[in-house]
């Protein structure tokens, strides 16, 4: 079974020892391991060990963090390839033939939305109706709620977009489409 190593410090030897001979005063016999490890940590200034245990093991995470998570990689081809679904100004030309392409442009269209704004259908339709070129904007929609990109209610009345990341190819997409988008500006 192995062992967290926690180490014991306390800036005055003679303060823990007068704790110490206090604490150990109230056992009629021989403390044990577990009473002993209690008697310490309250000795130095905690609660109880479990106390303890939980401030060193809160500390090391502070100051040790998990190493970043490493970001997915990124096929700069497809997104390159992507791109050409899009006109200048980033508006969707065309509706593209493979699912994993229309998934990847349904994401660009997913970030031209408010996040956490309420929209109707209308505001939902000039949304879409504004970046995209084909003139079906029903489809993108009914794509966008279909995907869990989107939610409305039963009625159709109101729509939210769906708080989530994109994958790393999508996000490559919309940083692309916004940057030549600035540079024909």
């Amino acid at each position: 079974m192995s062992r967290d190593l926690i180490p014991f410090h306390c800036n005055d030897v003679s303060a823990l020892a007068r704790a110490l001979k206090g604490e150990l005063a109230k056992f009629a016999q021989l403390p044990s391991h577990v009473e002993l490890l209690n008697v310490l940590a309250r000795a130095s200034g905690h609660g109880n060990f479990q106390a303890m245990r939980a401030q060193w093991a809160a500390r090391e995470r502070m100051e040790n963090p998990p190493p970043a998570a490493v970001e997915a990689p990124v096929d700069y081809v497809k997104v390159e390839r992507l791109a050409r679904y899009f006109d200048i100004a980033g508006r969707l030309v065309r509706w593209p033939a493979k699912h994993s392409e229309r998934m990847t442009c349904l994401w660009v269209l997913w970030s031209r939305f408010e996040a956490r704004a309420v929209l109707s259908g209308a505001e939902v339709g000039r949304v879409l109706e504004a970046w995209h070129l084909f003139g079906d904007r029903a489809l993108l929609r009914r794509e966008l709620c279909d995907q869990g990109m989107m939610k409305r209610t039963a009625d159709g009345r109101e729509y939210r977009r769906i708080e989530r990341a994109p994958p790393a190819e999508a996000v490559a997409l919309i940083r692309h489409l916004a940057a030549r988008a600035a540079a024909a500006a």
